[in-house]
């Protein structure tokens, strides 16, 4: 099978449909096109993400089957229910969405490099100016110490990369976010792929046919105004 090569020049060109995604690797579905927000957006809408390296041509992907965490389903270990009661972070909305996907650019120890290019910052800065991509911080005084950074459509969060330079600052940043989440009315969070970190939040695969059926039922329709402003 071909993958879709599209234009970098037409933002609003369709992708194929995800059930043309290549099994392998982890259904890769497209090459090419742009980083516009309406490529972007499209993308979310019908569970399409782009990863790619640097030096690659954007790479879009729609893996089968797909991680997800339903909000009710959030399961917080005894150690961070210990830790949450400690109160030894604090933890804040879209007051440093620059600082925390910068933070999750920087390489891990077990990588030599980052799929989050200056491209990517770019464009999901972009996004974030437009209301749609979002962060969680995470705080030990004045420090930014975690966090983690995603895309908001109706009533569906679409997670992408998450960071800690302390012990459980990032899991605290997750576990707020969740509860934060289900109380503003959200019904779906995507987890993209399989880790044994999110699957011990609870999180857990579906067919990606399920999946996007869920995007039909919940992406258009709100979640509570103005939430994450609010914050």
């Amino acid at each position: 099978m071909r993958l879709t090569v599209l234009d970098p020049k037409n933002p609003e060109q369709d992708f194929p449909l995800t059930n043309k995604a290549l099994r392998e690797p982890d259904g890769l579905l497209a090459v090419g096109g742009c980083l516009s927000q309406n490529r972007l957006l499209n993308a979310y809408r019908h569970g399409i993400f782009p990863w790619y390296n640097r030096g690659e041509p954007i790479l879009w992907w729609s893996p089968d089957p797909r991680l997800v965490l339903f909000p009710d389903n959030l399961v917080i270990s005894r150690s961070l229910r210990k830790t949450l009661r400690k109160n030894i972070f604090s933890v804040t909305f879209d007051q440093a969405f620059n600082e925390v996907i910068t933070a999750c650019a920087d390489p891990r120890k077990d990588t030599a490099g980052t799929w989050i290019t200056a491209e990517i910052n770019a464009a999901y800065n972009q996004l974030h100016q437009a209301g749609f991509a979002h962060s969680v911080e995470t705080w030990l005084g004045d420090e930014l110490v975690g966090g983690l950074y995603g895309v908001a459509l109706g009533q569906v969060f679409f997670g992408e990369s998450m960071f800690h330079t302390r012990t459980d600052a990032s899991k605290v940043a997750f576990a707020t976010l969740v509860q934060q989440l289900n109380a503003w009315g959200y019904r779906l969070i995507d987890c993209q792929v399989h880790t044994s970190h999110l699957e011990s939040f609870g999180a857990q695969e579906i067919a990606r046919d399920y999946f996007t059926k869920l995007l039909d039922q919940y992406c258009d329709i709100p979640a509570k105004p103005s939430a994450w402003q609010a914050q």
